[in-house]
């Protein structure tokens, strides 16, 4: 009768779409040409680099560990939220077919105003968990960023641009790989409970 409330989860798996690596694999195999720089390929530009934050993310051994514990969490508060659909679809389901009177209307109209608490309660919670994606990549982002500025360094960079902005060329200067290795070395899972937002109160009439 009700359709199911679902929770918006921006999880890191599918928000970054599991980046692959396009320089090379995180084991450690030889650099290779991204797919969509096979068709022009060209000298590397020296000085020239690109990363992917994205492909850190999806890659990184603390990015999956993000990825599971907020599925985890996503999870624990879908089912609290479907905890609570029975009793209402059961009082439904009993004034079906009931008299339209004063009674009844009134125990629709309750009926009604705990259905749209429940879908508040489910929006609320989308937020918590939002705000939990957030600040899990601040987190990670914080540690990445001096393994960045180190590669950078050691790779003789002058100039760094987002990976997902090339259309093409040589991508052998790309790097996500490596930033993901010193990741993995530094840090490998993440621990963390949803975060608690403030309920809003309905502004009065």
């Amino acid at each position: 009768m009700f359709p199911r409330i679902l929770i918006a989860s921006a999880l890191v798996s599918t928000m970054l779409a599991a980046a692959p690596l396009a320089a090379q694999t995180i084991g450690g195999a030889a650099a290779s040409p991204a797919p969509a720089a096979q068709p022009l390929g060209g000298p590397v530009v020296p000085g020239l680099c690109l990363l992917s934050r994205e492909a850190i993310f999806a890659n990184a051994a603390v990015g999956k560990a993000a990825s599971a514990r907020l599925n985890e969490l996503t999870r624990t508060a879908q089912a609290e939220i479907d905890g609570q659909r029975p009793a209402i679809e059961a009082e439904a389901k009993a004034l079906e077919g009931q008299p339209d009177n004063a009674e009844n209307r009134q125990k629709r109209e309750a009926l009604a105003a705990r259905w749209n608490a429940l879908q508040a309660n489910a929006a609320h919670v989308s937020q918590e968990i939002e705000a939990t994606r957030a600040k899990a990549l601040e987190r990670i982002a914080n540690d990445a960023q001096p393994l960045i500025a180190q590669v950078y360094t050691a790779k003789e960079c002058g100039l760094l641009f987002d990976r997902g902005v090339a259309l093409g060329g040589n991508f052998a200067n790309d790097l996500t790989a490596d930033v993901v290795r010193a990741l993995d070395a530094k840090v490998q899972t993440i621990t963390f409970e949803r975060e608690r937002l403030p309920q809003q109160t309905p502004a009065a009439n």
